[in-house]
């Protein structure tokens, strides 16, 4: 009997490696093929962007194609996400300062409608944001983000290339400095 539950639990522990090394190899970057689909992807992930009907926080729908040509960065983010709720007043601020030279911030709240506004009212935002509910994290993937993770940050130049991709909290001098270059 015991040597059964020896065996059934080694065969436990090595589907869980398996699983483990699997999900690291795709967080990871996955195989050369993975990485040029991803690469290539990325060239219509800004395509899809300008695509998305998405409802602001203020209940009005917009397309996001009113963007296009613009420079823009385009934050994902989460109320329950601890790093996304810091960076936002730094995201705010660099929005002012930036305003004036034509560059445009947006949030994507990959969340549900109820917890956006929750959160704004606790901590208002003067940039658009807008509810693209957990299919955004599919949209932050076209973008890169493998991992799936928040915050994630991309900024895109008036004729749409990616300039920058950011997974995690923003650091404000990397950011202001892709900023300047556009």
């Amino acid at each position: 009997m015991k040597p059964m539950r020896i065996v059934a639990a080694l065969i436990v522990a090595i589907a869980a490696t398996g699983g483990g090394f699997y999900a690291s190899h795709l967080i990871m970057g996955g195989s050369p093929s993975e990485a040029a689909m991803t690469t290539s992807a990325k060239g219509n992930a800004v395509d899809d962007l300008w695509k998305q009907q998405l409802q602001m926080a203020a209940g009005t729908q917009q397309s996001l194609a009113s963007f296009k040509g613009k420079p823009v960065v385009v934050n994902f983010w989460a109320s329950w996400c601890g790093p996304c709720v810091k960076e936002m007043p730094t995201l705010a601020a660099l929005h002012r300062e930036y305003a004036k030279k034509g560059i445009t911030f947006i949030g994507l709240g990959v969340d549900s409608e109820n917890n956006v506004n929750a959160f704004l009212q606790k901590v208002p935002v003067d940039y658009p944001i807008y509810i693209a509910g957990f299919g955004g994290a599919d949209l932050a993937r076209s973008f890169g983000n493998n991992a799936g993770a928040l915050p994630f940050t991309v900024v895109i130049d008036a004729k749409g290339a990616i300039r920058s991709t950011k997974l995690g909290e923003v650091d404000p001098k990397e950011l202001k400095a892709t900023l300047d270059g556009l």
